[in-house]
């Protein structure tokens, strides 16, 4: 299934011009297998919010990329029960009669969130399932491979944003979220320099961005405790 035209995603994109850092992830790694979840949790990261393609599927597949099998299987060992799927096309008005919303549950294991509106819009329904459950915003980690969509979804939540950089494959993706994917990656490689080591480039790369004037991340107090973990 295709995505449907995304409005919520062009009005938070111009109003990036004023607050830049929204796009700006905590932590940046190349796909899931560099993600140390036990280090989440014990920094605090209780519940997993995941987009789907090109963060853990081929693009509009419902299969795990099978190079991912084990990491996934240490996510959802380490969080049980507290790992959920957001994607901008399962679990969408788009999905009528939430099929693929059903089909992804039954490939990859987790819930898939029921929403309507796109990211990076619709941050109430991600507090609200997580909140049922007695995990706060903060104590969420949101992981995509997009700027504009995934990490400031993330930051508007107030969660740890981590971006994986590797796409997974191109076949089926749209041709508009490909040439904006590389933009993304252009911008962030300019004001972030060396981002892209899991987590000590959280530290390094935020103080090359102080020595060069550009953006650090905005705080959090997860990306605090693993940057002092990693020191």
């Amino acid at each position: 299934m295709v995505q449907s035209w995304n409005p919520a995603g062009i009005r938070h994109a111009f109003a990036l011009l004023w607050q830049p850092r929204l796009a700006l992830p905590h932590m940046v790694v190349q796909d899931l297998r560099d993600i140390d979840f036990a280090q989440l949790a014990q920094a605090g990261v209780r519940g997993m919010a995941f987009d789907k393609d090109n963060c853990l599927t081929r693009p509009y597949e419902d299969h795990l990329a099978p190079e991912l099998e084990e990491a996934w299987r240490k996510c959802r060992t380490t969080f049980p029960d507290r790992v959920l799927i957001v994607s901008n096309s399962a679990g969408t008005d788009d999905d009528v009669g939430h099929q693929q919303a059903r089909r992804i549950e039954e490939a990859l294991g987790v819930p898939v969130l029921l929403h309507h509106e796109k990211k990076p819009a619709g941050v109430d329904a991600l507090a609200q399932q997580f909140a049922a459950i007695g995990i706060r915003s903060n104590e969420i980690a949101v992981v995509g491979d997009r700027l504009l969509t995934d990490v400031v979804y993330g930051h508007r939540a107030g969660a740890l944003t981590i971006l994986t950089r590797r796409v997974l494959g191109t076949h089926g993706d749209n041709w508009a979220a490909k040439q904006l994917r590389r933009l993304e990656h252009r911008w962030l490689d300019w004001v972030w320099p060396g981002a892209g080591l899991y987590p000590r480039a959280a530290r390094t790369a935020a103080a090359a961005a102080r020595r060069r004037r550009r953006l650090d991340p905005l705080p959090h107090p997860i990306l605090r405790r693993l940057c002092k973990a990693s020191a």
